[in-house]
């Protein structure tokens, strides 16, 4: 097995599909559109009691979703659709889905979306959604943002990562652990990890230059 992909299979058929596709756009507004489509479908015929037979392929479940949020990630604008369902009345949750205008993709979003939309207040689908799209936002919007204050620093004459604030990467996964090696040379002024790994690792960086 590779590192870039799983072992081979044992002999098996497929069953069940879900597609999740999540985009980014960057409006003419100053707004920003982070969109997602789920769908599910099986590799087989089944019949609904509401939607009758579904042929191989047919997609049980097809749901959209748009949020509008500004540079700080906070939610302008929702639109959520029901395409596809098993049953007719399941998009007639959509509407409550603007609960989340006003709230903020970052820290406690996913306790504030169960707490609106969880469980019997909202669609499973749509609430599965809303990770990705969490995700999906951040990625669009952070480097962006990133790469336009580093050349407005550079045309300043200030230092890129020298305004002393917490970078928003800090402590998301390993690699950006506040005592490793990417932080310490990243942001040093955010170093958690021991101070002599950090002065001897900007000796040796100074000394390559």
């Amino acid at each position: 097995m590779s590192a870039t992909s799983l072992s081979a299979p044992a002999a098996r058929e497929p069953i069940h599909t879900r597609r999740v596709t999540c985009q980014g756009f960057r409006r003419a507004d100053g707004l920003w559109d982070i969109e997602g489509h789920l769908t599910d479908v099986k590799s087989y015929g089944f019949h609904t009691e509401e939607r009758g037979q579904l042929e191989p392929g047919t997609p049980i479940h097809q749901m959209w979703m748009r949020l509008t949020v500004d540079d700080q990630l906070t939610v302008k604008a929702v639109e959520a659709v029901t395409q596809h369902s098993p049953y007719r009345a399941c998009g007639t949750i959509t509407p409550r889905y603007q609960q989340l205008v006003g709230l903020r993709i970052g820290p406690g979003w996913t306790r504030a979306v169960k707490d609106r939309l969880g469980g019997p207040k909202g669609c499973t689908h749509l609430v599965e959604l809303l990770g990705p799209l969490a995700t999906t936002a951040f990625q669009t919007i952070y480097p962006i943002l990133a790469r336009e204050a580093a050349e407005r620093a550079k045309a300043a004459g200030r230092p890129a990562a020298g305004d002393g604030k917490r970078p928003v990467l800090l402590n998301m996964c390993h690699i950006f652990d506040s005592s490793g090696d990417v932080v310490r040379k990243t942001w040093p002024a955010h170093y958690t990890g021991e101070r002599d790994a950090l002065h001897e690792g900007t000796a040796r960086e100074e000394a390559a230059e």
